[in-house]
């Protein structure tokens, strides 16, 4: 019987860990996937539009659409529209991150007021951001505010509520073996809580950052604040269609990146947890 070196196991499984977040960093039969799906969307389309199933004239074929897309994307005004978009997302985005994390936290680590705010909660979450558009256009008009102020909403209540799970699932035993060393409320905070909460925090953060978008171009479409949401009405209301849905596709690919960064980020914050580097066997 051979005995492996004491220094065997550890390399085995620094190999394992490496192997594992390369899986998961590039996926091949993934990629292929996504990419057939999407040749079978536009293949459809195609057929659609081409065969008259729909009115080609108010939808246009991908192979007239992507071409009008490259067409636009050399004007400026596209790229103000994507900026414009992407201030609001990404403004609403960050407030709501900081005020839901604070909230979550403190409202987490005090059972008195998670008791009290319960029903507050449960009464506001549910609320649908769009029902505050009228709202958003009493208060603000159609300044750069009233999409703020939906974008905010929204994405508050994914992160709030990844975040009370988080403290939730805070070791007890910690927390007190923490006080017990003298810990300030700070360094608890920091050292227990928050390395705890963090993959909840990053998971709320992903969510939010999707229905962020999503919210922004809502209010642009229908409040009319500058923005992709508010060129792809225009185009429609001029009867351009091949820019409008050239618009719709821009927006789709923008999804697309920001999903793509928001979970980059998350493999990266989260690099030590099992969620991200994989169950290794020991």
């Amino acid at each position: 019987m051979t005995i492996a070196p004491p220094g065997d196991n550890t390399v085995t499984r620094t190999v394992a860990i490496a192997k594992a977040r390369a899986r998961r960093r590039f996926s091949p039969r993934k990629a292929l996937l996504g990419i057939a799906g999407i040749v079978l969307f536009l293949a459809i389309w195609e057929m659609a539009s081409r065969t008259g199933l729909v009115d080609p004239r108010y939808l246009p074929p991908p192979t007239e659409v992507i071409p009008h897309l490259f067409q636009i994307a050399t004007f400026p005004d596209f790229w103000v529209a994507i900026g414009d978009t992407l201030l609001a997302w990404g403004t609403g985005l960050l407030i709501a991150f900081v005020l839901a994390t604070i909230a979550g936290v403190v409202i987490g680590l005090s059972p008195f007021l998670r008791r009290a705010t319960n029903s507050t909660v449960e009464f506001l979450r549910p609320i649908p951001s769009v029902a505050l558009i009228p709202l958003a256009v009493l208060l603000f008009g159609i300044r750069f505010e009233a999409t703020l102020l939906l974008v905010v909403y929204a994405a508050f209540w994914q992160i709030f509520i990844q975040v009370l799970y988080g403290v939730a699932d805070v070791d007890q035993v910690a927390m007190s073996t923490g006080r017990s060393y003298g810990f300030s409320r700070w360094q608890l905070i920091r050292d227990i809580v928050f390395p705890t909460a963090l993959p909840f925090l990053m998971t709320g953060v992903r969510l939010a950052s999707a229905i962020a978008l999503i919210l922004a171009i809502t209010a642009q479409l229908i409040i009319g604040t500058p923005g992709l949401g508010y060129q792809i009405t225009l185009a429609q209301n001029a009867g351009n269609y091949d820019t409008m849905y050239a618009l719709m596709i821009a927006t789709g690919l923008l999804g697309v990146l920001i999903n793509v960064g928001a979970r980059a980020a998350e493999r990266r914050l989260l690099s030590w947890h099992t969620s991200v580097r994989g169950e290794v066997p020991a």
